[in-house]
């Protein structure tokens, strides 16, 4: 199948991704061309239709569901999994000289500036990182808080940094639902016949992932640089769970209730719903 994947160098999307991108799902073509991106990048690509199949944030499948539809394996929800604000000094979440701070998020696109838009509207000093330097640019004064994501959640503290809030605690005490960090979308072009195909080459490959644990593969360290392998299990551990092999009908109840969310912020008025290929 003559088709373009996408998705991030996280040990989570690397561990989904290895088998067959590698050509080690017999049942399953290898795409016909693999890019590794942040996933604000491939946010900003979708906006572009550039790639086929891709990994995005939910906001950005939400802003270009005209254009891409959900897959039902590969996603990242759960609970427990949401992004954190953390700061230099110790404040409280509740403290009034917060909305002055200074914040550094991960993309304007990101689920994590949605979720942080959501718990703190009034903070509007907003700048946006790749999300790998916002610790350490946090440590260096650079803003006063951060909205951490992936494998950040287990350095931050040993950092001496601190935590003002979990943002998806925050959702799951509003919403009772699983949080949904990241999807992967299908061009809708395709249609149904490919997305089946896509869905299950995804699932064997994870399932190819899943049989070699706790091993960690080259592919996984290579893409994950200089992080300790106890973290790059920690990462996968937790973002790699059983709403990732298959979503079911309440992971779609979870996610359109965070595109009702979308939908309030942003003040769009639309009929469109996210679905499943």
């Amino acid at each position: 199948m003559n088709l373009s994947l996408g998705f991030s160098p996280c040990p989570n999307d690397t561990f989904i991704f290895d088998a067959w991108v590698n050509g080690n799902v017999s049942d399953a073509d290898r795409p016909a061309e693999t890019h590794l991106a942040d996933v604000e990048t491939l946010n900003t690509w979708a906006n572009e239709s550039k790639l086929d199949v891709t990994k995005l944030s939910f906001p950005a499948l939400f802003r270009n569901l005209d254009q891409y539809r959900l897959l039902r394996a590969g996603s990242a929800l759960g609970l427990g999994v949401g992004p954190l604000l953390i700061s230099r000094e110790p404040i409280q979440a509740n403290d009034p000289e917060l909305m002055s701070k200074t914040v550094l998020l991960p993309g304007r696109m990101t689920t994590a500036n949605l979720l942080f838009t959501y718990a703190f509207p009034e903070i509007t000093q907003r700048y946006y990182r790749v999300f790998s330097d916002i610790e350490d640019a946090v440590l260096n004064g650079e803003a006063d808080l951060g909205v951490i994501i992936h494998e950040n959640r287990f350095t931050y503290a040993k950092r001496g940094l601190h935590l003002v809030k979990d943002l998806g605690a925050h959702w799951e005490e509003k919403t009772g639902c699983a949080i949904p960090l990241g999807c992967i979308a299908m061009k809708r072009s395709w249609g149904e016949e490919a997305a089946a195909a896509i869905t299950t080459a995804i699932q064997l490959s994870l399932n190819e992932a899943q049989q070699k644990l706790p091993a960690i593969s080259d592919y996984v360290i290579e893409h994950a640089q200089t992080m300790e392998s106890s973290v790059m299990r920690q990462h996968i551990d937790l973002y790699v769970n059983e709403h990732t092999m298959t979503l079911t009908t309440s992971d779609l109840e979870a996610i359109e209730t965070l595109f009702n969310i979308y939908k309030e912020i942003e003040g769009i008025h639309s009929t469109d719903r996210p679905s499943f290929f």
